[in-house]
């Protein structure tokens, strides 16, 4: 099954960085926020109605499998009472501001061992997520050190369309200048990931499924090829590839 694949395509949320609680850090954002928007009102009620409004923004995207630009979500969606001259400036701020206000985000555990070593292996590397941030996941490769190793990043706040939509996944492989039946992704969504993957034509997709949480029952077509526990394990799975001998 692994024979063909050249190339792995990873998630972000929940596969390659995880969100953990974190109290302080979370109501430093929320306050930032209120900042921000020169509101007087309390930032802890003010991000649970921003995170009522969201909710109801994901299940349009979702439906309609799109992205809005940054300045579309806040003066549409999640601060349509203020003025759009004001908010429109500020929306990527904000936006990061608002990611923080859910929770701390980190590498997977051994998440930066797995990327460098499958590079190091002769994979290509790519990532395709659904983000509502254009500027958080490049900054972050940057400051991690990590950017050099990803072919192709494919964000739906950037090209404005979300998987399960195929375009998205064709759009990072071509980017990577590889073929999607000589890729694998790796997710954590059985519905989302699985289904999208495989409209696109990937050889392959693996699903990071938490060992703690029971793994729902799905349709035949939203089956995963491999259901592992933690990013270690691709390491077992994609040995170093073959070196082309005419080259």
């Amino acid at each position: 099954m692994t024979a063909n694949i050249t190339a792995v395509f990873l998630d972000i949320g929940n596969t390659l960085r995880i969100l953990l609680e974190d109290e302080t850090h979370q109501t430093k954002a929320k306050k930032e926020i209120v900042k921000l928007l020169g509101a007087d009102v309390d930032p802890i009620a003010f991000c649970d109605e921003l995170n009522a409004r969201y909710k109801i923004y994901r299940k349009w995207a979702f439906k309609n499998m799109v992205e809005a630009p940054e300045v579309e979500l806040w003066t549409k969606w999640l601060t349509p009472e203020f003025p759009p001259e004001k908010v429109a400036p500020m929306a990527l701020d904000l936006t990061y501001q608002f990611r923080q206000s859910m929770g701390r985000r980190v590498v997977a555990d051994g998440g930066r061992d797995v990327v460098i070593e499958l590079y190091n292996r002769g994979y290509v590397l790519g990532i395709i997520s659904n983000v509502i941030t254009s500027r958080e996941i490049p900054d972050w490769l940057k400051e991690d050190g990590l950017e050099k190793y990803f072919s192709s990043v494919a964000l739906s706040s950037v090209l404005g369309i979300r998987k399960p939509d195929p375009r998205i996944y064709h759009y990072a492989t071509d980017t990577a200048g590889v073929k999607p039946e000589n890729s694998v992704y790796v997710g954590d969504n059985i519905n989302r990931d699985v289904i999208g993957t495989r409209e696109a034509g990937f050889g392959m997709v693996i699903i990071v499924q938490d060992k703690r949480e029971a793994v729902e029952p799905v349709s035949v077509d939203a089956q995963p090829d491999l259901v592992i526990q933690e990013l270690r394990e691709l390491l077992d799975i994609f040995p170093p590839l073959k070196k082309d001998p005419s080259k």
